[in-house]
Order: C-alpha cells, then structure tokens, then sequence
C-alpha cells in the first residue's frame, strides 16, 4: 500500500477544469484547451506523497524548468505557453505555474543513464546489463557508463513503481519510428546537459524526460532536469563505488529509514511528518541546484 498520506482536494478557479492531481504537480485545463500546470510543494518517497511539503519546492522545479528549456530550444521544442498566473487563481500559484500546450503524450519515461545507480545498478550487479543493454564488468556504484543510454520506463500509477523496459519494448508499444526519434532526442538532450552541469560543477548522473506529440512534432513536456527528476551529484566528491552525495531529497529519505523516524517502510503504514530541520536541510539542497545550475540567486 502507498500514495497520498493526505491527499489535497483540489482548489477551484473560475474558467478552469481539474483534471489530475499528481505526486507534485495539479493539472487543469482552461477554455481554450491549454492545460495548466502547477507545482506543488510536496515530496514522494518511496512510493508515498508525504504529509510534509518542502517551501519553495515547485517555485524552484517550475524556474529551473523554464531555465533548461530555454537552454535546450534547438534541439526539441518544449510545451509552455506561458508563466503568467490565471485570473482568479490563489496568489500563492505564482512562480509556480506553466500555460502548456496539450499534446498526445508518449507513454514511456525517457532516462538517460550517464552513470551507474538506482535501479541500473541494482540490474547491473545481477546480470551485467542496464534495461537488457550489456555493459562492461568491473563499474561499480557511481561509475562512469562508457557511453549514455537510453533505459526507457513504463510511467506508474501514483503509489506504483515505473517499470523499466527494453528498447525493442518501447518500439513495440510506441513504434519503431517514434522510439528511435525518442532515443535520439533522450540522448541528445541529456548530452547538451551533461555538459552544461559540468561547467558548473555538476554531475548529471542520470535523468527522465517526457515527451508528446503535437501534430507530427516531437514536444519535450512535464518537467526538466531538476532534482525531482535528474540525479545531480557534486563533481567535486564524486567517488565511485559508494553512494554520491546528490542535490534532491536525500535527506528525506535518510531520515525516513533512520530508527529516529520510527517508520517500519515495508510496513503498510504511511510515513509520518518529517522534522523541522530535515525539512530546511532539504530545501536547502534544491535551492543550492538551482543557484549552482543557474548562477542566478534565489532570493
């Protein structure tokens, strides 16, 4: 059992209709068809939405998102409309609202794979391969991958695990055209990225897109390269063959399987309220992404 502790109901504004509410973001959609997007302050981990939001989280996934779009315009063409803040809705929906395009979306999660961790890993200590892809012996964790791949997931439901699938999978689902221009758009992307992190001190270790289809052009949607769903780690400590320090909420889940928590997480019992001070610890680590990403400070 997982999903919400407390699932929020959903706030009503004139002119627009809810359509979902997800781990982080509340999807509505206006009169002229355009969905509007807003991020929320709440954290998932492991597998549950948490009673405990984070200040600041989605104003500082929703500017970092619009920060890397910009950044990657020529090389696939993003979703938003607009940042501007509908009439009638809460004061507290501005800097963290996106006017979107409404597309056809690709079910699959797009991950890029530049290093070794997570569930690769996990498949790579078993059988020497990363979504059925062989790779070499001798990584370890945190390793450098001789190249980036592409790992495609299946997308879950709130609650539910994604399930990482083949490629031959994704082209069977989606088809052989749309996976490959799927692989090549993944890679390219995170490539473009990669690089700029490092710049700036960074490592992308890995990272998940979503895309959808606009007529026949490909369309990079959701989010983009922030904590929430890319692995940043410090260049500076990165050692392989133990877990990285990383920018996203590491602290959270720390805490959460610490015996101060209390929390049995194989148990079907939610998770309880997170402290004070694992709350500022972890806003803390989004907020330096933003600002080593960026150059630019928060306040």
């Amino acid at each position: 059992m997982s999903g919400f502790v407390e699932k929020p109901e959903p706030i009503e504004v004139p002119g627009l209709t809810h359509l979902h509410t997800g781990k982080v973001r509340d999807l509505y959609q206006n009169e002229a068809g355009d969905l509007v997007m807003v991020a929320s302050d709440r954290l998932s981990a492991y597998d549950w939405v948490l009673p405990t939001e984070i200040p600041d989280k989605g104003r500082v996934l929703t500017r970092l998102s619009l920060w890397w779009f910009d950044l990657l315009a020529d090389l696939v063409p993003h979703h938003v409309i607009s940042s501007e803040v509908p009439a009638g809705a809460p004061a507290d929906w501005a800097g963290r609202t996106l006017v979107c395009k409404s597309l056809a979306m690709v079910p699959v999660e797009c991950v890029a794979r530049g290093y070794l961790a997570g569930s690769g890993l996990v498949e790579y200590n078993r059988s020497r391969t990363v979504c059925g892809l062989a790779l070499p012996e001798g990584l370890d964790n945190g390793s450098e991958l001789p190249a980036p791949i592409f790992t495609p997931a299946t997308k879950a439901a709130v609650g539910d695990h994604d399930e990482n699938v083949s490629y031959e999978e994704v082209a069977r689902q989606v088809g052989a055209e749309t996976a490959a221009q799927l692989r090549q758009t993944t890679l390219a992307v995170y490539g473009r990225a990669r690089d700029i992190a490092r710049e700036r001190g960074i490592i992308l270790a890995d990272t998940k897109f979503e895309f959808g289809f606009a007529g026949e052009e490909l369309v990079i949607a959701d989010e983009v390269l922030t904590p929430d769903s890319s692995r940043f780690w410090p260049a500076d400590t990165w050692q392989p063959g133990r877990d990285q320090p990383s920018y996203d909420k590491q602290y959270v889940r720390d805490w959460l399987t610490s015996a101060e928590s209390g929390w049995d997480r194989t148990s079907e019992q939610p998770p309880p309220a997170l402290p004070q001070r694992v709350v500022d610890a972890t806003r803390a680590k989004y907020i330096e992404a933003y600002e080593q990403l960026t150059g630019v400070s928060w306040a």
